[in-house]
């Protein structure tokens, strides 16, 4: 569906369950597809995703009373969802409105109080569960749409942190900061190269010259807050820690591969210092991934993606058995210039730079093979950059 379409509906529907009575507004927010540079964010490094041009649409209108109410084109089952703006805690049968809820909160937090209730109908275009930040993309419409109802003084860079924020401390996923600011800062045909330690970011313009950027969904789903995540973030604390004892450092992210090699054997706990290696050379990858990207060296660009992927893989552990075949089959389809997971990982998609004229025999081929070792079919998105998120009506 084209975007037009997309609000034409969503504000139809938002007339069939609230009424027809008073304007109603439509805002949206972009997922995002994190280029490499993969549990980096957490731990002081740096990411370089870009926004996408799908995303969350929410129709919203103001009530009179402090009633919440909540409905999902892509959950239709689940009906309207009531709430109130005096009982702002996670329901386990909130399902999805947690999220915005969530962002409610927070602004709350931070004085920025909500005077009346809304009502809210949603829609996606993210595949649910495909790792392409469905959830900080809710949370920054939700944010930017408090910002323009309510006359909150908030920037880009404010919804980005309370997203994050409201995830962490209202949902229980210890999240990092990369997917709600690459949903708030997206810039058109740019990807963000975000140092997550000071929040210090470039636009890096993305001109691949002959190639797309295929994003293929293993259709296994995956669950940041239930998934293995936090332990992942806890070894990589871990690794800090014992770090810190014969190193002066802030964060992994302040390392080169070298002081690592030198300093590992600090660290105690064998997984731990792998998640540690992950966190050190990710990064520095990542610098190199970009400055390769500069000099319009896209072959050392995708070596640095498959690299990552092997680390994801077996340091860092956050990979599963459908990506590793997608990926690994990706390396070896002539005209694909590199290939990796993205996202928190233990499912969802993986990334891939793919010369035009190999787009059509690559998916061909990842379907053939995965069809053969796994028995589902890929999607594939040919993905687009987009921006942050917008008012459209």
């Amino acid at each position: 569906m084209q975007e037009k379409q997309i609000v034409e509906q969503l504000i139809e529907k938002f007339n069939e369950l609230y009424g027809a009575e008073g304007p109603v507004s439509v805002y949206f927010a972009p997922g995002r597809v994190n280029l490499i540079g993969e549990h980096t964010d957490y731990n002081g490094g740096h990411v370089f995703p870009c926004a996408l041009t799908i995303g969350t649409y929410m129709a919203v209108r103001k009530r009179s009373d402090r009633k919440l109410r909540f409905y999902s084109m892509n959950f239709e089952g689940l009906g309207v969802i009531e709430d109130s703006l005096d009982n702002l805690t996670p329901k386990d049968n909130g399902e999805w409105t947690n999220y915005p809820k969530g962002v409610i909160w927070a602004f709350d937090g931070r004085g920025m109080k909500c005077d009346t209730g809304l009502d809210i109908a949603l829609y996606g275009n993210i595949p649910n569960g495909s790792g392409l930040s469905s959830s900080a993309s809710l949370e920054v419409v939700t944010g930017y749409m408090l910002k323009e109802q309510y006359g909150f003084d908030v920037t880009n860079v404010d919804l980005a942190k309370i997203g994050q924020y409201s995830e962490n401390n209202f949902n229980g996923c210890n999240c990092g900061i990369m997917d709600q600011f690459a949903s708030a800062m997206g810039k058109a045909d740019h990807a963000i190269f975000l140092d997550t330690a000071d929040l210090s970011y470039t636009y890096a313009p993305i001109q691949l010259d002959g190639a797309k950027i295929v994003v293929t969904n293993s259709l296994v789903k995956h669950s940041l807050v239930t998934s293995a995540y936090n332990d992942r973030r806890n070894e990589s604390h871990q690794a800090l820690v014992d770090l810190q004892k014969v190193v002066d450092i802030k964060t992994l992210g302040d390392l080169t591969e070298e002081q690592f090699e030198a300093h590992k054997d600090a660290i105690t706990d064998p997984v731990a210092r792998a998640r540690g290696k992950h966190a050190v050379y990710e990064n520095q990858r990542t610098i190199k991934a970009v400055a390769a990207l500069e000099a319009n060296d896209l072959e050392t660009f995708g070596k640095l993606m498959n690299a990552s992927h092997v680390s994801l893989r077996d340091d860092y552990e956050t990979s599963c058995e459908e990506c590793d075949i997608l990926a690994e089959t990706a390396w070896e389809v002539p005209g694909v210039i590199g290939s990796r997971i993205t996202g928190g990982g233990f499912g969802g998609c993986t990334v891939s730079l793919v010369k035009d004229e190999a787009v059509e025999n690559f998916k061909e081929t990842l379907t053939r093979v995965y069809q053969e070792k796994v028995g589902k079919t890929p999607e594939f998105y040919v993905v687009s950059i987009g921006n942050g998120p917008e008012k459209l009506a």
